[in-house]
């Protein structure tokens, strides 16, 4: 038993055997979006928003449409509380940070729900942030 142990031992030791390489599978590319470009593809959309009426996020999950299907957003007026208010052209599922030329001031949600508006800054269009 020894004799064949310290054989093992020598022919690791010269290279002439090597361990088993395990080998990962890479991982899976993240599924692409889907492309959504106008509000009924839009998730979370609250149905019956009444408009002025109070609501209660103004970051994630701002959409509503009311009983006559327009849509509306959740916002903040100074010093008061969120309220619907009527929402420039909604255009979909938009990545934070894409180019939105030619859509300045209208409006998108990102994949996690994040609020989005469309804004020329340093010669550029870009979905920003809308709740800052």
């Amino acid at each position: 038993m020894r004799l064949v142990v310290a054989a093992a031992t020598g022919l690791l030791a010269a290279g002439l055997i090597t361990a088993p390489v395990v080998t990962a599978e890479p991982p899976a590319p993240p599924a692409p979006i889907a492309e959504c470009n106008e509000p009924s593809c839009v998730p979370g959309i609250q149905p019956g928003a009444v408009l002025g009426a109070p609501c209660t996020n103004t970051t994630y999950y701002v959409f509503g449409v009311t009983s006559w299907g327009r849509v509306v957003f959740c916002g903040s007026p100074r010093r008061k509380g969120p309220r619907w208010f009527r929402s420039t052209e909604l255009r979909g599922v938009k990545i934070e940070g894409s180019n939105c030329s030619g859509r300045d001031g209208e409006m998108a949600q990102a994949p996690d729900g994040l609020f989005l508006s469309c804004d020329a800054r340093s010669g550029a269009s870009t979905w920003t942030r809308g709740d800052i």
